[in-house]
């Protein structure tokens, strides 16, 4: 976890000053060493994956995913709660980021206790197949973001670099916006635009246009609102797993995988600090009650309605 070697632990154990060797059975050899590691890494993962989640208030979750190999994809979920605590939630593998691995994830979450019932904001890099599962299971009127900085440059490098400020100032306008309606009709003037010279890249802008401005749309203070845009959070997660594993050479098995993503998940849960805007986190609690309800009684009159 702190990025010593097995082959180097039996010096790093040492006095600094000296050639003080190791007594027979100290259990600081290479083979010793990752023995000791693969024992207590399967542990504590086993010990996390169990761990209940119905005592933890979560407002918000991230999910994401991260490619371990050609043929291997872990997806982890990161949760926060209504004190800006961040807990790492889950962790499964897969072939690929599919509906069918983000769901198979989704319901260890449920079963573990993340009630569906309780209202939360979603936060994704824009996959599909994440928010299919999603609203599978939690409703179809869950509130998703899609991450803004994925978006942004997704968009930023389909286009010639003359073109990259002026793209980047209008999208940034954007995502400022306290008002949805003028941030979504700044994005459509923007693909309207770009119709000519980049088409792919104009259908691209529009593609999730609603979900890129969930956020907003909640109503959120500004601070809340730029914490909640992206998922910088579980980004900076997967940075920590991907430092931690920098030096494996050969996944041999999925089940190694996970438990070196797991223990590097837990390593970095040791550093987490509050949401910056954690104080804020009350107005989202309010304006999710409130889409909640007004999403249920639009349903409930659409019933009336269609049976009348």
């Amino acid at each position: 976890m702190i990025n010593v070697s097995t082959r180097k632990f039996r010096r790093a154990v040492r006095l600094p000053e000296g050639d003080v060797p190791a007594p027979s059975g100290a259990g600081v050899s290479k083979s010793a060493a990752s023995r000791r590691f693969v024992a207590l890494s399967a542990q504590r993962m086993k010990e996390w994956m169990a761990s209940a989640l119905s005592g933890l208030d979560i407002l918000v979750v991230q999910i994401d995913g991260i490619h371990i190999s050609d043929d291997l994809v872990l997806v982890a979920a990161i949760g926060i709660d209504g004190e800006g605590v961040k807990h790492p939630l889950g962790l499964i593998e897969g072939a690929t980021e599919n509906a069918a691995v983000v769901q198979a994830l989704i319901d260890s979450l449920v079963e573990r206790g993340l009630d569906p019932a309780i209202p939360r904001l979603f936060i994704i890099d824009g996959a599909k197949a994440l928010s299919k599962a999603i609203r599978r299971t939690f409703g179809r009127h869950t509130p998703i973001q899609r991450c803004q900085i994925h978006k942004a440059r997704n968009i930023i490098e389909r286009l010639p670099p003359s073109q990259h400020a002026a793209v980047r100032r209008v999208l940034r306008q954007a995502w400022e916006w306290d008002d949805a309606d003028k941030a979504e009709k700044l994005i459509r003037n923007l693909a309207r635009r770009l119709e000519y010279e980049a088409p792919g890249v104009s259908g691209s802008i529009l593609e999730g246009l609603d979900e890129m401005l969930t956020v907003t749309r909640l109503g959120l203070p500004t601070n809340l609102r730029r914490a909640l845009a992206c998922t910088n959070i579980i980004e900076n997660v997967m940075g920590t797993v991907r430092q931690v594993c920098r030096n494996v050479k050969r996944w041999r098995s999925a089940s190694m995988a996970l438990r070196w993503t797991a223990a590097a998940m837990l390593e970095a849960k040791k550093g987490f600090r509050k949401l910056k805007a954690y104080k804020q986190l009350p107005a989202l609690r309010m304006a999710l009650k409130v889409h909640y309800e007004k999403k249920s009684n639009n349903h409930a009159l659409a019933q009336q309605a269609k049976a009348a």
